[in-house]
């Protein structure tokens, strides 16, 4: 049963994405937990369970697929709203869902890309290539514990969070710098934030609205009141 308290808050997300001139969505594991990967920090993820002493689950992300959040995504682009997508996942999924890869930023890069170590250009594992066009070596676009953040994405990433009025984060702990920088940019250039994510961040007491509830309680009805404010439901 849904709360009183969750369709408000779900409203008022609604109307904030309806009023935004400049929507930025940042994502983390959380939103691909039910595509049947797991998360990090959340109830059941892998830092979590592990320090219970706990299994860790394995899954293959090759076979996973995206989830109604990740089209709930997608719609907002299709519906002229989202201005970027930033990610911290590497799962391909965004990709997957049929995102324009010129709205997101990976910033850990992606299991399914290399990316090249001149130019950093970036082509499909599939292709089976091991040099770039500019003859530079193609090495995993996967960023490991200690390595450096892509440059471009993490520019793109900066830029848009300056630019945006409302920044809604999607499943991050936000505890993963520089990419968890992203939120405090928008905050400090007057965005809205909006954080829907089970477990606590370290901005829950300085976000405009929050919800701990899970991702498809929360986006896929905002998304589907979005499209009654602007009369695009049939």
């Amino acid at each position: 049963m849904v709360s009183a308290d969750l369709d408000e808050r779900v409203e008022t997300l609604a109307r904030w994405m309806f009023e935004s001139k400049y929507l930025v969505v940042f994502t983390g594991a959380g939103i691909s937990t039910d595509s049947g990967l797991p998360d990090f920090r959340g109830p059941d993820g892998v830092w979590t369970r592990r320090d219970r002493g706990l299994p860790t689950q394995r899954a293959d992300w090759t076979l996973a697929q995206p989830n109604a959040a990740h089209y709930a995504i997608v719609e907002l682009h299709r519906l002229g709203k989202l201005r970027f997508l930033i990610s911290q996942n590497i799962d391909n999924l965004h990709l997957k869902s049929g995102i324009d890869p010129d709205m997101l930023a990976e910033l850990h890069g992606n299991v399914a890309k290399l990316r090249c170590q001149r130019c950093g250009a970036q082509v499909d594992r599939s292709a089976g290539a091991d040099r770039c066009s500019c003859g530079g070596e193609l090495k995993s676009s996967v960023v490991g514990f200690g390595q450096s953040l892509p440059q471009k994405e993490l520019s793109d990433s900066y830029r848009h969070s300056q630019l945006g009025d409302l920044f809604v984060v999607v499943g991050s702990s936000l505890v993963v710098t520089p990419a968890a920088d992203m939120p405090r940019v928008a905050l400090q250039s007057g965005a809205r934030l909006v954080i829907i994510n089970q477990g606590e961040t370290p901005f829950d007491r300085v976000c405009h609205l929050r919800f701990d509830e899970r991702i498809g309680e929360v986006l896929l009805p905002a998304v589907d009141q979005l499209k009654q404010l602007m009369g695009t439901t049939p």
